[in-house]
């Protein structure tokens, strides 16, 4: 309503010159009456900044609110996700769809949707008023009309496709900017500053030339606007003059119209630049869509049906990553019950993949994987992730504190609950040693931190979230022989009662486990305990001769 209210006091603005030239012409003005149209016209400017600081308040405001909101579900959306979508779509990607991707369509939902509106109320009331003046010279006015209609429709579809072209760059140098930050140490290394930084400054120069393919469309769309506005000016100046002249509409007239005619000249001029926004802003929102299309993979399940016991049943489980024909798993059968299982073999076979669709991060066909008598699927994902804490290979840390970095998973834990747990882990008297102790921060992935620290830090988080089920997926794989014995020594506790899959090459790790199962090339080679493996499987004595660890079994 404030925006139209600015409209409706501009377009009274020539309709007020018309009365007071009127009667100026007619020798019929006085200096009362010619005081008071000024007065009425500083009074609508006033009355028109007011409201146009109203509206532009209301709708940029509701612009923000569309950018927060739409963020908030693309951030909810992607961490729903499963590895599949992951494997899709880069961290750059989704960076920009977050950023660029959403500053566009604030733009077209903000100005652009102010702009349109504004141009459309404007351009009507206008015409209207120019008709009302004189119909045959309000046609001439709009005589090049035409040509701005056709020339916004073509240089628009170009400007799609390009800027379309422009966001995807965009998402390439954002994934490559983050992939060279986060390993720079790499880099470093290796020497290879020189090297990454004219691949940035390739991708840069293909961003600069497509959005210069992108600003030569913009530099058409307002200069065109403007010839097609200074043309029908032109007419009106030699032809509305000859009418005063002729005495067909009066000077008055003649002057309200031009006025009229130079506020349409504005939403002539914006055609262009709604044009620019509405298309960037199409193209972002198509490009968000798209995100926001992508389902998961993983069966929705039953809501409200709880797995209640922590033990896995695989029945002629086989498995390809999505859009990939190659089998990672071939017809496993295994029964998971309380306790410890050791899994190993040789690198490739599968370990890693069984580890994460057991922790359902890639999804199974029905009834190949089952929890307790349950089939896996007819569960929701968050129900049987809520039972499982997960140690990767690669620790995942956060740049946050190792206190926060403990207590992720289970953020009310006390202190001495979180030092418990990193007691257990072999990494206390570490932190203890750094200045401020579990508040320190440790950077973006715990760069501060060597390889085995993040390991331990990691396997402290997952004891203290005490989930029944524990995978450690080569979790301690950076950590010294010494340390690894005593954590060995300090975790048995924590794992009485619980379902625990142990991913290790490590005979020492592997000889303390109730069950080993070995893969090879995704099957199951054999099964057993580690007294009996050690004797018959040749992959568990051959490492087991590597690292000097005699054929009988130990107490870990």
């Amino acid at each position: 309503m404030a925006l139209l209210g600015v409209d409706f006091l501009q377009l009274t603005i020539p309709r007020i010159l018309k009365k007071g030239l009127d009667a100026l012409s007619a020798g019929t003005a006085v200096q009362n009456d010619l005081l008071q149209f000024g007065l009425l016209i500083c009074l609508i400017g006033l009355l028109a900044t007011i409201l146009r600081f109203c509206w532009r308040y209301l709708i940029i405001g509701f612009s923000r609110h569309l950018e927060r909101d739409l963020r908030k579900k693309i951030f909810n959306h992607v961490i729903c996700m499963d590895g599949s979508f992951f494997s899709k779509y880069t961290t750059g990607s989704i960076m920009a769809h977050g950023a660029n991707d959403l500053s566009a369509v604030q733009m077209a939902c903000g100005m652009g949707l102010v702009a349109a509106v504004d141009a459309l109320v404007m351009s009507v009331a206008a015409i209207a008023f120019m008709f009302q003046i004189n119909a045959s010279l309000t046609l001439l006015a709009l005589l090049p009309m035409p040509i701005l209609a056709l020339s916004t429709r073509i240089l628009s579809g170009r400007l799609h496709h390009r800027f379309d072209r422009v966001q995807e760059q965009f998402s390439q140098m954002t994934e490559f900017a983050r992939s060279s930050i986060t390993s720079i140490r790499l880099l470093k290394a290796y020497t290879l500053e020189e090297s990454q930084t004219n691949r940035f400054a390739k991708l840069g120069r293909n961003y600069v030339h497509s959005s210069i393919q992108v600003a030569r469309i913009q530099g058409l769309l307002f200069p065109i606007s403007s010839l097609v506005g200074s043309c029908a000016m032109l007419l009106v100046l030699y032809f509305g003059g000859r009418l005063v002249m002729l005495e067909t509409i009066s000077m008055g007239d003649f002057v309200a119209f031009i006025t009229y005619l130079y506020m349409l000249i504005w939403p002539m001029m914006a055609v262009g630049w709604v044009a620019n926004l509405s298309q960037r802003g199409a193209t972002s929102l198509r490009r968000i869509y798209l995100l926001l299309a992508e389902k998961s993979h993983l069966p929705p399940g039953i809501s409200g049906r709880q797995p209640k016991d922590p033990s896995f049943t695989l029945h002629n489980l086989s498995f390809s990553y999505p859009g990939s024909d190659r089998k990672i798993l071939h017809s496993i059968n295994l029964e998971i019950t309380p306790g410890i299982l050791g899994i190993t073999g040789p690198t490739g076979c599968g370990k890693t993949t069984l580890c994460q669709i057991l922790a359902r991060i890639y999804p199974v066909k029905d009834n190949t994987l089952f929890i307790g008598n349950t089939d896996v699927n007819e569960l929701t994902p968050e129900s049987v992730q809520a039972l499982i804490s997960f140690v990767s290979q690669e620790a995942l840390l956060f740049s946050s504190s190792l206190r926060d970095n403990i207590a992720f998973g289970n953020p009310d834990a006390g202190m001495d609950l979180i030092e418990k747990a990193a007691r257990a882990a072999a990494i206390h008297d570490e932190i203890m040693t750094l200045p401020k102790g579990y508040d320190s921060m440790i950077g973006e992935k715990g760069v501060t931190l060597s390889g085995g620290q993040r390991g331990r830090v990691a396997l402290a988080r997952a004891l203290l979230c005490d989930r029944p089920v524990i995978i450690i997926d080569d979790g301690l794989a950076a950590v010294d022989t010494g340390t690894e014995q005593e954590i060995l020594n300090n975790i048995t506790p924590w794992l009485v009662g619980k379902t625990v899959l142990w991913v290790s090459q490590r005979v020492k790790q592997l000889a303390g486990t109730d069950r080993l199962l070995v893969l090879d090339q995704g099957k199951v080679s054999d099964i057993g305990s580690y007294g009996e493996l050690v004797v018959r499987n040749a992959f568990l004595k051959e490492i087991s001769q590597r690292q000097h660890l005699p054929g009988e079994q130990r107490n870990a």
